[in-house]
């Protein structure tokens, strides 16, 4: 009996132990988020204002403002979501809905994890070939947005994948029990139940996009373009490579690493709207599914 209890002590010490450094592990990475985020608005609160939102950049990028980089940033944004995010659903269904458990399948979903795993600059160099070259789409918003897509294709189809393989069978079953096509299964049952939770990989693909430098660096970033693009086929200013510019040169050094804090400051704040929008949107489809 006693070494029962001994054994059941030591288990018990054991899974505290265990719990108490996971708990510490995941309080050090929220800290580190904050301490992150504090530096970042600790530099750069002092550079924001309304003309450094609204205006253009002058003198070389060390002063006026950076509007042009975040209309571009959120034109890439938008064009490589409307890439992406139905491309990648689409897959993901025809992955999981209607190819059968084989060697196609297994190869399908190797060269998504392979894909997933290049690095962005090679992306870069792919669309410069083919979107800005080979098709002629020259340096433009076009081809930086399908650059972009592609790179986030495999976070799309991955998100959707798991997220119809969450919905229970039953749903399949009775709906194809009924004289339901699989077609109208898969689009009237099985997607907008899923659907709040493929919204994950559109929130993740939106952080990876406003972030990334080098595919924009080879299809379609300026260096100073003080206008905004007037069409698809234009060359636009973008945040990320705007802060990588104005971090690393410049005359007036101090002046320069102010404005880089107060573009990484604005640059954190468009993704933190975008993904409390997509966010809010989760939800709203999440209470709609919980109401049918």
């Amino acid at each position: 009996m006693n070494s029962e209890n001994k054994l059941a002590r030591k288990k018990r010490i054991t899974q505290n132990i265990a719990f108490g450094i996971f708990t510490a592990i995941s309080y050090a990475i929220v800290a580190l988020l904050f301490v992150i985020l504090a530096f970042i608005v600790v530099k750069g609160i002092g550079v924001i204002s309304w003309e450094f939102i609204t205006a253009m950049p002058t003198n070389g990028m060390t002063e006026g403002g950076i509007f042009p980089a975040i209309v571009g940033t959120l034109c890439l944004v938008l064009a490589s979501i409307i890439f992406a995010f139905p491309v990648g659903v689409f897959a993901a269904i025809y992955m999981t809905e209607y190819v059968k458990d084989g060697w196609i399948k297994k190869v399908i979903k190797q060269m998504t994890n392979n894909l997933a795993g290049v690095p962005s600059i090679v992306f870069g160099l792919f669309g410069m070939s083919l979107f800005v070259n080979k098709l002629g789409f020259g340096d433009s918003i076009l081809a930086g947005g399908l650059t972009l897509g592609l790179l986030v294709l495999p976070v799309v189809i991955r998100t959707t994948e798991e997220s119809l393989k969450a919905v229970d069978a039953t749903f399949r079953q009775a709906s194809l029990g009924l004289g339901a096509t699989k077609w109208q299964t898969t689009s009237k049952v099985v997607l907008p139940i899923a659907f709040p939770n493929i919204i994950t990989g559109l929130i993740l693909s939106i952080g990876r996009v406003s972030g990334e430098t080098a595919p924009i660096l080879f299809t379609v970033a300026a260096y100073f373009l003080p206008k905004l693009p007037s069409s698809i086929f234009d060359q636009a200013m973008a945040l990320p490579y705007h802060l990588y510019v104005i971090a690393t040169s410049g005359t007036n050094i101090e002046k320069s690493r102010a404005m880089a804090y107060g573009t990484a400051l604005i640059l954190i704040i468009i993704v933190l709207i975008s993904n409390l929008l997509a966010n809010a949107l989760r939800k709203y489809y999440g209470k709609k599914v919980k109401m049918n």
